[in-house]
């Protein structure tokens, strides 16, 4: 009878991984998707404590209790703007349980050949990824400079620092009995791990923690095989595949390639020798705000990082019923790597309940801009910004941007005139047929809609 369970519960577990990614493809099944996951990773549990036919439940309960008295208040109590930053640490916290368990399973077993090669991958892939993943969420809570840390020599040292580790491995696969090495191969990917990311900026997190979600995914592979269990093998390969392909979706949207986002130090403030000459801008009040508004038949908003500071989505959202009330078109133009993750916009807009058929990926929204009488940009900078088309020596020349300068009409939400995550100026602030709206986005957004209501 147990014979017969267990591959049901992992066939199904399995079915369950692969129809999650399947629906949360789209926002609409997305909530679908995420039960689908559940569902298939508590088959996946019950099944390896059937496998293992465990005596005593004790340590596994606790564990229990303790995950559970810990992930059910930061689900609850993590505001959807921190999305990324628990993303980040969620990847650090898988990598370091497949690390530990490889460690575990080297000192136990010293196992030889395939299996150890499974277990140096392993581990591996799991340390580095655990720093790496604590350096991101750093970055991301700003608790270390957002901004690329480079020092002469350093990617040659990132090099070394790889090599090595790589080399020890390869020496504990053909020698697993030799014990001393293993700390050496463990602190040299914890260290690469950190070594690789501070020298990139937050400009590229995006990529980055898709990169990881990939590494991470890789390890549990590893770990699958190092276990034969066919399901973490399974799992793991899901995660390590569909993160890997959305780091490429990420690095085309950008414009770049891995090389340049791992090491190109993307997001250092540009500098200029010659003489800078000021430049004029147009501003404008809520009061004019409103009224063009008011004016419009269709208006785009372009949603940035800056609205998930300024947790500007539900009066954004107010802002929408009052227009849409009034029969004007809005839509919400999302571009790939707005944010801190992909689809940070998305998760945002769907808390404060947008329609998820308002919310227009960039290549199908972009030939609607000259349609539009105005196109409201909250808080995105580098993704709206023309020098991406019109500066060939830019940071960002050749990456695909929402085409907004090309509406009638373009008013920008911002604090500051101040540069974006590539540390350069917006071209689009200066443009004819632009208004800069300075101040909060959500104190500047609840504004407009008061005058808005003010003037029925």
């Amino acid at each position: 009878m147990m014979e017969n369970l267990l591959p049901l519960c992992y066939m199904l577990a399995a079915a369950g991984f692969i129809l999650a990614i399947k629906w949360m493809n789209s926002p609409a099944t997305a909530r679908r998707g995420v039960i689908a996951g559940e569902l298939g990773m508590l088959l996946a549990v019950v099944g390896t404590l059937l496998r293992f036919e465990v005596v005593d439940y004790t340590w596994i309960m606790i564990a229990f209790f303790l995950g559970s008295a810990i992930g059910v208040p930061l689900a609850y109590l993590m505001p959807m703007t921190a999305v990324p930053q628990r993303t980040a640490i969620s990847h650090a916290f898988g990598a370091l349980a497949s690390a530990l368990i490889g460690t575990a399973e080297y000192y136990r077993h010293t196992p030889h050949g395939f299996t150890m090669l499974a277990l140096v991958l392993e581990t591996l892939l799991g340390f580095l990824t655990f720093t790496a993943s604590l350096m991101a969420f750093g970055k991301l809570q700003e608790i270390l400079p957002t901004r690329p840390i480079t020092y002469k020599g350093q990617n040659i040292v990132n090099l070394m620092l790889f090599v090595t580790a790589v080399g020890l491995g390869i020496a504990l696969i053909f020698s697993p009995e030799t014990t001393w090495l293993f700390p050496i191969f463990a602190g040299l990917s914890l260290l690469f791990g950190v070594s690789l990311i501070i020298p990139i900026g937050g400009a590229d997190m995006p990529t980055v923690i898709a990169l990881l979600n990939s590494y991470a995914g890789l390890s549990a592979s590893a770990m699958g095989f190092a276990l034969d269990n066919k399901l973490l093998i399974i799992a793991g390969a899901l995660d390590g595949s569909s993160g890997l392909i959305l780091a490429i979706i990420m690095c085309k949207a950008m414009n770049r390639s891995f090389a340049n986002v791992l090491f190109g130090a993307f997001g250092q403030v540009q500098t200029s020798s010659g003489k800078i000459e000021a430049r004029p801008v147009r501003s404008a009040s809520p009061e004019e705000a409103a009224e063009m508004l008011d004016a419009a038949r269709s208006v785009i908003v372009i949603p940035g990082y800056g609205m998930a500071v300024a947790q500007a989505q539900h009066k954004l959202r107010e802002l929408f019923d009052v227009l849409t009330k009034r029969g004007i078109d809005v839509r919400f133009a999302i571009h790939p790597v707005a944010g801190r993750m992909p689809g940070h916009m998305n998760v945002l807009l769907a808390e404060a309940d947008v329609p998820y058929d308002k919310l227009i990926e960039m290549d199908e929204i972009n030939p609607e801009f000259p349609m539009a009488d105005v196109a409201l940009v909250i808080g995105a900078n580098d993704v709206v910004n023309p020098a991406a088309k019109n500066v060939k020596d830019s940071p960002i020349a050749g990456m695909p941007i929402l085409e907004a300068y090309r509406a009638r009409t373009v008013m920008v939400i911002k604090r500051s005139m101040s540069a974006g995550f590539a540390g350069i100026d917006n071209e689009l602030y200066y443009m004819d047929n632009t208004l800069m709206l300075f101040g909060d986005a959500k104190v500047f957004v609840g504004s407009i809609v008061k005058e808005l209501n003010a003037n029925k």
